[in-house]
């Protein structure tokens, strides 16, 4: 799931999926952020360092490009991608039937289910037996948000995928990044560009 460069070409009439509260408590647009708090900047996206928090930068291979940024907390894993929307209307009823379909080619299963920033993923993906361990499924939680011209998916695994106070503290952290849409004309679904921070928070251990 971490090698997404675009989400689709289907045209999109959708109203947007969003938290009422999404310009006050988040995700938010960089234009609604305070400028003064210590976000450390990954281009696409702005995470604010937090104890116990340590962000990952998924990498293609290929490319040499970060394609997802992983954030470890709360025994827990968020793995976040900001894609460029349309200004007037929503990806997240789409993309999740893509979701859907691509669990299902896999052999797994998903159930639609509404959470904290409106419909969910919550799906059973299978996982290869290797190095001695069994095949099995594990769980995870897709969520997304539209914002202004722009869409927020994240997926949640580990103990947030089925613990509330876990899912709360990962909740809370999802709803703190900021999207940086910038001013260069993308087209919808299109990765918006990410990149290594310029200097890490100390408490926020980057592992590349």
């Amino acid at each position: 799931m971490s090698d997404v460069e675009n989400i689709g070409d289907l045209p999109v009439e959708h109203p947007k999926s969003a938290p009422e509260d999404r310009a006050e408590n988040g995700p938010l647009d960089d234009s609604e952020a305070n400028p003064v708090r210590p976000y450390v900047d990954l281009g696409g996206v702005r995470i604010l360092p937090r104890e116990g928090l340590h962000l990952r930068l998924e990498i293609e291979e290929e490319s040499k490009r970060v394609v997802a940024i992983g954030l470890d907390y709360a025994n827990s894993t968020l793995q976040v991608q900001p894609f460029a929307a349309p200004r007037s209307s929503g990806l997240w009823h789409e993309i999740r039937e893509q979701i859907s379909e691509q669990i299902a080619r896999q052999g797994g299963t998903t159930t639609l289910r509404e959470g904290t920033f409106g419909p969910e993923l919550l799906a059973q993906i299978p996982v290869a037996a290797g190095s001695g361990t069994p095949g099995g499924t594990r769980l995870a939680r897709f969520v997304g948000v539209d914002g202004p011209r722009w869409f927020l998916r994240g997926v949640i695994a580990g103990e947030a995928a089925v613990n509330p106070d876990a899912a709360a503290a990962v909740e809370e952290l999802f709803r703190s990044i900021v999207v940086v849409r910038g001013t260069t004309p993308m087209p919808p679904r299109d990765l918006i560009p990410l990149r290594m921070p310029a200097a890490p928070a100390a408490d926020t251990p980057t592992d590349v």
